[in-house]
């Protein structure tokens, strides 16, 4: 028992991932949540430090629920599944080919999963998501798109049509304010997402992104294989 005590105390005395130490995470927590929620969230913070996830979003979410005067119970277990989501996203982004992935892509990641877009589809946006673009950025933008009501599939299609249009990372931070604008005009999130698509030079909703409107693809040269 005294060698797993020591060793608890040698995890929670480590730096922890996104820059936080244990003892960081303690004054941050002390005050602001229960210390039933502050040994549970120290405890899942290391683990999460442990396996290279970003440890300062499970301590805002703590003292978020805490400043809402959430139960304890429902704290922890937000916070619970919260590191859950960023060790998912954390695989997707990996699995993507970005071997160290940031905090913040990471975060990122875990965003647009709580927002129902898939852990597929994560990964299909850091691919694309090559310089100026920044991953984070994109998957941020997604994760809005699809709080708003727009469709995963059909956000995540029109933020790879905006980067295969070459927009600028500026232009991908204004499609949330410009489907909030579709919407007080009277559309739906789908249809104003479907507009900006178009206007982008993208594909209709439910199109691949390699999808050419009919009679406007090139006919195939039968002389080649």
């Amino acid at each position: 028992m005294r060698t797993i005590g020591i060793a608890v105390s040698l995890v929670l005395g480590t730096t922890l991932a996104g820059g936080l130490g244990a003892q960081d995470v303690q004054v941050r927590l002390d005050r602001r949540v229960s210390p039933e929620v502050q040994r549970a969230v120290r405890g899942i913070a290391a683990d999460a430090a442990a396996h290279g996830l970003p440890v300062d979003p499970l301590v805002q979410k703590a003292i978020e629920g805490g400043a809402k005067g959430v139960p304890g119970d429902r704290v922890i277990a937000a916070v619970r599944a919260l590191a859950g989501r960023l060790a998912e996203a954390k695989e997707a982004v990996s699995e993507a080919g970005v071997a160290a992935p940031s905090g913040d892509v990471v975060e990122g990641g875990a965003d647009a999963l709580n927002a129902g877009i898939s852990k597929g589809q994560v990964g299909e946006l850091v691919r694309v998501s090559r310089p100026p673009q920044d991953p984070a950025l994109t998957l941020r933008v997604a994760a809005t798109l699809a709080a708003l009501g727009v469709p995963a599939t059909q956000a995540i299609q029109l933020v790879q049509g905006m980067i295969s249009a070459g927009r600028s990372p500026s232009d991908l931070l204004g499609l949330p304010g410009q489907v909030q604008a579709g919407v007080a005009r009277g559309a739906t999130p789908a249809q104003a997402a479907a507009g900006l698509a178009r206007a982008a030079g993208g594909p209709p909703p439910g199109r691949a992104p390699d999808w050419v409107p009919p009679g406007q693809r090139k006919p195939r040269n039968p002389h080649k294989p």
